[in-house]
């Protein structure tokens, strides 16, 4: 899995895509849940490989029934977005929900748009709320805007003025340029 990683960054070697996925493939077919997921992500983008969403899926489906974290996200992607599989935002719910659990910021952010917009789960701005302050707590800089949109608003938690400017501060002090304005 490392020469993988070493070919597809081109760290030390020419970078070679064709050359990660040789070495990422090996180590997938050992059941190495890392390379499952690094080819995985060379399905869906094409690298490597010609890109195919459903073979895709399967990678992150393996590496996930494995407990990695990051492939619960890839696959709540893909069911949410209906790439390799069919939409069903349920399904992609209850993936983010186990990968920000586990404490995946991207799971946390995406999981708390799932609740704000009523996708996939029912509308909840206190749900919403709790999950773009874990992220924003981890540094996420757009949890951290949202989370001074719903001070603001009062929007899933009492509304208050202070602490929107300030979790708006963190994430200007991010460049996030909305909170700027």
């Amino acid at each position: 899995f490392t020469l993988g990683n070493c070919y597809f960054k081109g760290r030390g070697v020419n970078q070679n895509y064709n050359e990660a996925v040789s070495w990422y493939q090996r180590a997938a077919d050992l059941g190495f849940r890392w390379a499952q997921n690094a080819l995985g992500n060379c399905y869906k983008d094409g690298r490597g490989v010609h890109q195919n969403y459903e073979t895709a899926v399967e990678w992150f489906r393996k590496a996930a029934d494995q407990g990695l974290v990051v492939a619960y996200f890839n696959l709540g992607e893909r069911y949410f977005d209906g790439t390799g599989v069919p939409i069903d935002r349920d399904e992609a719910v209850r993936c983010f929900h186990v990968a920000a659990e586990q404490g995946s910021t991207k799971a946390q952010l995406a999981l708390a748009y799932c609740y704000y917009k009523g996708e996939g789960t029912d509308r909840s701005y206190s749900k919403a709320f709790r999950w773009f302050k874990e992220a924003g707590d981890q540094g996420s800089s757009e949890s951290q805007y949202m989370v001074g949109q719903c001070y603001q608003t009062g929007q899933g938690v009492p509304k208050d003025l202070q602490q929107a400017l300030l979790w708006y501060r963190k994430a200007a002090d991010q460049d996030i340029v909305e909170a700027m304005y």
